[in-house]
């Protein structure tokens, strides 16, 4: 126990205001099993550990004659104090600002302002952030953290009841490593029992890698194994232990989706221990996000962020690899450009695919699930990394008009009707938006099944994955689309049944021109569709037109292209203003009404208007002249 002597002048912080709010659902008792805690607490401090270690062989200094690392948890049941102390690296006065006054993580105020004040959706949500130390307040009233870093003289005591503020003071500490006082709130005594406490121990930490002793002094027993529990056989572990390994490595809360233990041996000779987390977590996209998989050198923690070791697609994967080849004083900076880290990659990356394309074939449903949390980050990849492209391609699933299930490439491929050479798609903002669209209304009429893609994403790597399985991927909203070859719905052979356009369609199109010229690039009859009067599509060379509307949105791009309008033939209004357009082609109600189309087939797209009140205008005229 350290012995400390406190001074006068302590300072007073507000806590940030994203702590405040996760404190209150801490103490308020979000969980049913607030045993967590001392999970958390052990984990964090096997973390100061390890980073501890790996400083010490760059600095052995910092060990000093102090070269044990371990965990230490003792109970003082008159005072009602529960203490956990490692010897770990420790900290000073702005790591326990940064550390405990804030949560110095990327989008947490996002994260916050999700909360319902629902407890139960709550703690699901809070589940997917990871609270790790403030998960003491639900057990404790007062929480003291007490802490000196390695290397200097100054230690700290931190404070604070979790109702709003936190002090910080400096204090006398004879060694470093940080200890974590909780005052154990009344009617709560099952954590001041020794036995409970040991059971919670095995339970959860029983894989932490160092020693977690129960007890003061030489008399305190170790509680844990105390090895690496990817280091062990697998026929060893219980699918329990797993579970709680992924959330000690993983700071989750949840579940693993899939587990990965594989141990390599030949030319390279590593252990990876990976998992595929149950939920998506909060920051997934954040560009600050940290890598999940954390590398060790023979069982010594090198780092928790190598960019070398899974690519950013990947970034949702969880766990360690141990290497028994790369030196121990490796640099982060030499990790990136080291071959045994690049073939550790690979092989990595292709176990992960390799067992995702096995869930894929055999668990359809809980694939979809899988989908649903982590598809748009391997989409990333089919846009990002070529090499692993084509397999990529073959994970992918989406929606399409078809139904409201997820279906793969290769089963739409193997769905295309007779005479269709491509995969046809269209992005938007939601799958039910693009299934109205107007642009697939001629699919829909021929049968012909169109891919409804809606994440940000999908723009990009159809820009960069041009053909699956021989098969062109082909956005309905763009360049003229000819039907024409495709089987009709019925079964009967391909055939031209388009009915002839109306008398002055032709006369038609060109007054439409002539009133738009300037604001769109030509007007067309249109092939495309079937009931709506309108439509815009792109030039047949030009972007796509939800991509370069997102472009736009994000200042990449200056200025929109012009877009092409397709006029529907069939359609009574069409009709009527092209019988119109043959008895008197000057009719200034032409051009009236083809910037009223123009405008309504923009706001099918989601696009902005460039005058309103011209548009506001000139439908209170025509329904005038209508009624």
């Amino acid at each position: 126990m350290s012995s400390e002597t406190g001074t006068a002048n302590a300072e007073t912080h507000e806590f940030q205001a994203e702590v405040g709010k996760l404190l209150d659902l801490m103490i308020n008792s979000l969980y049913s099993n607030r045993e967590i805690f001392l999970r958390e607490l052990i984990s964090n401090a096997s973390d100061a550990c390890d980073r501890l270690r790996y400083a010490a062989i760059a600095a052995p200094e910092l060990l000093g004659d102090d070269a044990e690392l371990a965990v230490v948890l003792a109970v003082d049941r008159k005072k009602r104090l529960v203490r956990v102390t490692d010897s770990g690296i420790g900290m000073n006065r702005d790591d326990l600002v940064d550390n405990l006054g804030t949560v110095a993580r990327s989008g947490t105020e996002a994260f916050v302002a999700r909360m319902s004040g629902d407890e139960a959706a709550d703690a699901s949500l809070i589940g997917q952030f990871g609270v790790g130390f403030y998960s003491a307040f639900m057990v404790a009233d007062r929480v003291t953290v007490t802490t000196a870093k390695a290397g200097e003289d100054t230690a700290w005591r931190w404070r604070s009841d979790g109702t709003g503020a936190y002090t910080i003071e400096e204090v006398a500490r004879e060694r470093r490593g940080t200890e974590v006082e909780l005052h154990v709130r009344k009617g709560l005594d099952e954590f001041l029992d020794d036995a409970r406490l040991r059971t919670i121990v095995r339970t959860y930490s029983d894989h932490i890698a160092l020693p977690v002793r129960f007890g003061d002094g030489d008399e305190a027993e170790t509680v844990n194994r105390a090895s690496a529990l990817w280091t062990r056989p697998k026929k060893e572990i219980e699918a329990a232990q797993y579970t709680e390994f992924y959330r000690h490595v993983g700071h989750a809360f949840d579940e693993p989706w899939l587990t990965l233990h594989n141990k390599a041996e030949g030319r390279i000779e590593y252990t990876s221990l990976l998992f595929v987390p149950a939920e998506t977590p909060f920051d997934l996209f954040h560009p600050e996000r940290k890598h999940g998989v954390k590398l060790y050198v023979r069982r010594v923690f090198i780092t928790d962020d190598c960019e070398g070791l899974v690519p950013r697609w990947m970034r949702f994967v969880r766990g360690v690899v141990d290497s028994e080849d790369l030196p121990l004083n490796i640099s982060r900076e030499t990790l990136q450009h080291n071959p045994v880290l690049a073939r550790i990659r690979t092989a990595l990356v292709k176990r992960v695919l390799g067992a995702l394309e096995k869930k894929a074939e055999k668990d359809a449903e809980g694939y979809a699930a899988f989908w649903g949390n982590f598809g748009p980050v391997l989409k990333e990849g089919v846009y990002e990394d070529q090499e692993y492209r084509d397999r990529l391609l073959g994970l992918l699933r989406a929606r399409s008009t078809r139904g409201d299930g997820l279906s793969s490439l290769a089963e739409y491929v193997g769905r295309m009707k007779d005479g269709q050479e491509a995969i046809y798609t269209i992005t938007g903002e939601s799958a039910d938006a693009l299934r109205n669209s107007p642009q697939i209304e001629g699919f829909a009429a021929r049968g012909v099944e169109v891919l409804l893609l809606d994440d940000p994403v999908d723009d990009f790597w159809l820009g960069a994955a041009p053909e699956f399985d021989g098969k062109p991927f082909r956005s309905v909203t763009r360049g003229d689309i000819d039907l024409s070859a495709i089987a009709r719905e019925d079964g009967g052979e391909a055939a031209d049944d388009t009915p002839p356009p109306p008398e002055g369609m032709a006369t038609l199109v060109a007054a439409f021109k002539q009133a738009l010229e300037g604001t769109v690039k030509d007007v067309r009859a249109s092939e495309r569709l079937t009931d709506s009067a309108v439509c815009l599509v792109a030039d047949e060379g030009g972007l796509d037109m939800h991509l370069e509307r997102i472009l736009k949105q994000h200042r990449r791009l200056d200025e929109e292209s012009r877009k092409i309008l397709e006029i529907n033939p069939g359609n009574p209004l069409i009709a009527a203003l092209a019988a119109r357009a043959e008895a008197k082609p000057s009719d200034p109600a032409l051009g009236e009404a083809a910037a009223l189309l123009l405008d309504q087939a923009r706001i099918v797209e989601g696009e902005p208007l460039p005058d309103p009140a011209a548009f506001a205008r000139r439908m209170t005229e025509a329904l005038t002249r209508a009624l």
